[in-house]
């Protein structure tokens, strides 16, 4: 089972987002993945998700769990297969703690919104939603090669 960890600053916004969405396309499609969300800093560290996200997620009928929010750790870093980043402030710091490595990679070939300062939330859902498609397919077809 791919182990697929989202990362974005605070772990309150995006990488929750893209954490739920992910986990609903996976269970509608019958794929196996183990997938969780992180971020970079711990200034968010123990907040649960940001309302934005909540809101989104349920306009869009995606159910999540309950979420602290967390910093990404070595543990963390060694144990997922794939670490998704928002953008590439994120996947510049992932290098920084961790060295280069092929697991961390963008979601998408773009930053996805960060609506913790547009306050946009449903260009970020556009983002992750196209972005998570994406990978899906990607892992399905991995899967079958």
């Amino acid at each position: 089972m791919k182990k697929v960890m989202f990362v974005c600053h605070g772990n309150i916004c995006r990488s929750t987002m893209a954490e739920a969405v992910l986990r609903h396309l996976a269970k509608e499609s019958n794929t196996s993945l183990c997938i969780d969300s992180s971020g970079v800093s711990d200034e968010e560290r123990g907040n649960p998700i940001h309302r934005g996200t909540v809101n989104e997620l349920n306009k869009h009928h995606i159910p999540f769990q309950s979420h602290r929010a967390q910093q990404i750790t070595q543990s963390d870093f060694d144990t997922f297969d794939h670490i998704i980043c928002m953008d590439r402030g994120n996947l510049y710091q992932l290098h920084q703690m961790f060295g280069p490595s092929s697991k961390i990679e963008l979601l998408l070939e773009r930053d996805v919104a960060d609506p913790w300062y547009t306050g946009n939330f449903s260009q970020t859902w556009s983002d992750i939603w196209t972005g998570c498609h994406h990978l899906l397919r990607r892992f399905q077809s991995e899967e079958k090669a």
